[in-house]
């Protein structure tokens, strides 16, 4: 599951990989993504649809690197 970041819509940045797991025979699903008054970001998922996980991020932090062509970099 990956998480890109977009300054327009248009135009992406690759931000960071919450999960990478090819072996997880159920993936991960549901993403659910809101900023709160503070700034945070906070995402929200199903792992393995067993649990639902909770992520903050702040997105000052993040490394925002090009996305060509939109496509998520191999």
């Amino acid at each position: 599951m990956n998480v890109a970041v977009s300054p327009d819509g248009e135009y992406w940045f690759v931000a960071l990989v919450l999960e990478n797991d090819p072996t997880a025979p159920n993936g991960f699903a549901y993403p659910a993504v809101i900023q709160t008054g503070d700034g945070l970001v906070h995402i929200t998922y199903t792992w393995e649809r067993k649990r639902i996980k909770h992520v903050v991020i702040d997105p000052a932090k993040l490394e925002l690197h090009p996305m060509p062509r939109g496509e998520w970099p191999e």
